[in-house]
């Protein structure tokens, strides 16, 4: 087989950097949001040769290549991770092939110059002519573990077996040095590196995660709205003054988290990350140590056989450290020091006796083991140090590994010694209680546990309380609508008082039309059910009734506020999906304020004007600020004081529905609403979800603006120049401001995996600098 080399290059490459992106496979590079045309650095190279000594990136190479001779060429590539070298048959993009590759499925390396690992590396001889030109493509993918690299070798095929090394021009695809960011019509799509990204699918949810099944909420905002004057009179209006608001409560800084609940759903949303629970189990209540070394054996209850009865050991120890262990392959392991003759679990005739003991204590563990794991250690220790002895006195090192075996009297010793194995019995059987964890939950924000999810609502009590507002719905419109489905319902609980709902029903009128309900209602306690008890929404009687003043508005405008600064891959993100929403739904009712600190990177305002939004704004500001200071000259171009404003982010994918979820939840004089977000790991996707809830985030903030001028606004004084905090501190001024804030899980609401590199005034600093 002839021998390739690295060859000796002469001119430039286009090279385009994508970075923060995990994952070892060209398909995983492939699903980043940014890729192929909007690259975190365009720069170019000298030589396909090239290791940048970083981590979790993906490189995107190309230009022409122009052979100096006529004659068939061997290319070969090497890299860590994989990688894809790509020629056309000429000097056009379309023609591209496949020539050689290391790996498709992430597992596949190699090292430096090693180009015959794998049969893929090398490729099929490629007749090429002096006089032109052959356009290339040669993509790599990295992650954070090896020693990042990627070459491609080239060979001239003289004769049989013989070939020689040669030297490779290489040219631009295009002249970037004087484009922006946002400046992509030079850049090929090839079908190297462009790929139609996956469908969702309805029936076998993507990635196994069931909040990406279908769900009727997700497209219940393109239902036409039942009127609300229609509504008038169906229940009567209330006084709704929750015992919860705490309007003028001196509040310790940041102490407002304390008092924002969460709220409960029905149906399921499966915002539960069902997926993620391998990482943390925190929303299995129990002591995280016996979870983890007993699992959930403490759940189950053994059937006891015939002639038999389970026996507990009695220990007076906390509740914590008294799990009763079922597994009797448990049991023989936590016995396991001792003969079998001397295991309280045998009887004389080594029979099994009781299956079920209980957990041992931490301190009765450590008191168990340690002199155990003493002894290993000291017999570690011993046995190097014999090792080390004997290499020093000249003794052979592999007689010396061999004496550290057993010798033939001590083989006789162990095969003559009576030995148990444990005895499994296939047949076991139990019994296990059904189980409903989201009932132990409490609607108190646990920043602990970041993939609970949504409260659950009992199925019982929110079909009592739409049976009872279908009673008066139909009292008043007799025969006028049936319900088809319960779309949605959330309540907010008040022990005290009473519970507010919001419903969200699929109404068939009388002519066949469907009709969405959206309405807040209000179900006041009862007398009989005592202080503290839970409101029930099976009662016999409820009292159903419209909060007095509470109500959203369907037409409201809702003022989108993001600050930027040179992230116009970003941006240019942003406003596609401003521009998928705008298409979805067809809502004109809401407005993109792009405030811009001194970006270079692209034409803001010119990239709004070639966009499909109905309205838009483009600031530009010199002041060096942070968030709220940016945010607070947003909040200066939203004329209307009765008009939402929604505190963004710029890396941010929406659900369809996005902009109706916010007007439902904000209630001007009464509500701001602080959906949570789920924020992605690197290298996860949409389609992919894998991350967890930003549980103790409330920067995304969606409030009237009339409500957030009440309370004083953005606070620019004390957060002129620093980040963080700012959205505690506001939370602190909207509860003391006698305004609830709705805390909701949001089904298919992201924030993209990024780092701040590049980011407003972060700096490159180069590794030769002293």
């Amino acid at each position: 087989m002839c021998v390739v080399c690295l060859p000796q290059y002469k001119g430039m490459a286009n090279l385009h950097i994508f970075e923060d992106w995990c994952g070892t496979s060209i398909s995983q590079l492939q699903k980043n949001l940014h890729y192929p045309l909007y690259p975190h650095t365009r720069t170019t190279v000298k030589k396909l040769a090239v290791s940048p000594s970083w981590t979790n990136y993906g490189l995107r190479i190309f230009g022409y290549i122009h052979p100096y001779t006529d004659g068939d060429f061997l290319f070969a590539v090497a890299s860590d991770d994989n990688s894809e070298f790509w020629l056309s048959e000429d000097e056009n993009p379309d023609n591209l092939k496949l020539r050689a590759y290391v790996g498709k499925t992430g597992r596949e390396w190699t090292a430096p110059g090693e180009y015959g690992k794998y049969a893929s590396q090398i490729s099929d001889l490629i007749p090429l002519q002096k006089n032109n030109k052959y356009f290339f493509e040669l993509i790599h993918k990295q992650n954070d573990q090896g020693t990042d690299h990627v070459e491609v070798a080239v060979s001239l095929i003289l004769c049989v077996c013989v070939c020689v090394c040669v030297c490779v021009c290489v040219c631009l695809h295009a002249d970037e040095s004087s484009l922006k960011t946002v400046d992509v019509n030079h850049i090929p799509q090839t079908f190297a590196s462009h790929v139609t990204p996956p469908q969702r699918s309805s029936e076998t949810p993507p990635h196994g995660v069931d909040m990406l099944r279908a769900d009727p909420r997700d497209s219940f905002h393109q239902v036409p709205l039942l009127d609300k004057a229609r509504l008038q009179g169906v229940l009567p209006d209330c006084i709704y003054n929750p015992s919860y608001i705490i309007k003028g409560y001196p509040l310790i800084r940041y102490q407002g988290l304390q008092f924002v609940h969460l709220t409960y759903v029905y149906p399921n949303d499966y915002t539960r990350l069902t997926h993620m629970e391998s990482d943390n189990r925190c929303f299995y209540r129990g002591n995280p140590y016996y979870l983890e070394r007993y699992g959930f054996s403490n759940y189950i209850q053994l059937d006891s056989p015939e002639n038999e009865e389970i026996k507990y050991k009695e220990n007076n120890d906390q509740d914590d450290n008294n799990i009763p262990i079922k597994h009797k392959n448990v049991v023989n392991h936590l016995q396991i020091t001792q003969h079998p003759h001397q295991n309280p679990l045998y009887n004389e005739t080594n029979e099994r006796k009781a299956l079920v003991i209980a957990a041992p204590s931490n301190k009765e563990y450590n008191n168990r083991w340690d002199h155990v794991n003493d002894a290993r250690k000291e017999e570690e220790i011993h046995d190097s140090a014999i090792h080390i002895e004997e290499v020093k006195d000249g003794g052979d090192e592999e007689d010396t590994w061999a004496n550290q075996g057993y010798s033939e009297e001590d083989d006789y010793d162990l095969l003559n010694r009576a030995v148990f194995d444990v005895e499994v019995k296939w047949s076991q059987t139990f019994q296990a209680k059904p189980l409903d964890l989201h009932a132990l939950r409490t609607d108190w924000i646990d920043l602990k546990c970041n993939v609970s999810g949504n409260m659950l609502l009992e199925e019982s009590e929110a079909l009592s309380v739409v049976e009872a507002f279908m009673k008066k719905l139909n009292k008043k419109f007799p025969r006028q609508f049936s319900l088809e489905r319960i779309v949605n319902i959330e309540k907010k609980p008040d022990y005290n008082r009473g519970s507010r709902y919001l419903l969200e029903l699929d109404l068939q009128e009388a002519s066949g039309r469907h009709l969405r309900l959206v309405q807040y209602i209000y179900v006041k306690r009862t007398e009989d059910q005592g202080f503290h008890k839970k409101q029930k929404g099976q009662d016999a009687e409820l009292k159903l009734c419209n909060p007095y003043s509470f109500y959203w508005t369907p037409t409201a405008t809702v003022h989108f506020i993001v600050p930027v600064k040179n992230q116009a891959r970003w941006v240019q993100q942003f406003i596609s999906d401003m521009e998928e929403l705008y298409r979805t739904t067809g809502d004109q009712n809401f407005n993109v304020i792009i405030i811009d600190y001194e970006s270079t990177d692209m034409n803001i305002e010119q990239a709004l004007q070639n966009s499909y939004l109905p309205r838009y704004r483009a600031e530009l500001t010199q002041d060096d600020g942070c968030h709220s200071v940016l945010a607070y000259k947003g909040l200066s171009l939203s004329q209307d004081d009765h008009s939402i404003v929604f505190l963004c982010d710029l890396h941010i994918h929406f659900p369809p529905g996005f902009i109706d979820t916010v007007r439902k939840h904000c209630v001007e004089r009464h509500m701001a609403f602080a959906p949570i977000v789920m924020r992605l790991n690197c290298g996860a996707t949409p389609l992919e979800p894998d991350g967890y809830w930003e549980v103790n985030g409330f920067g995304l903030l969606g409030i009237y603006k009339s409500d957030l001028d009440s309370i004083g606004g953005m606070n620019t004084k004390e957060f002129t120049d620093r980040w963080g905090g700012e959205d505690w501190e506001l939370l602190d001024r909207i509860l003391q401001g006698g305004l609830e804030v709705e805390r909701l899980y949001l089904r298919n609401f992201f924030h993209h995996f990024h780092s701040k590199r590049g980011m407003w005034n972060r700096q490159v600093k180069s590794i030769h600098s002293g």
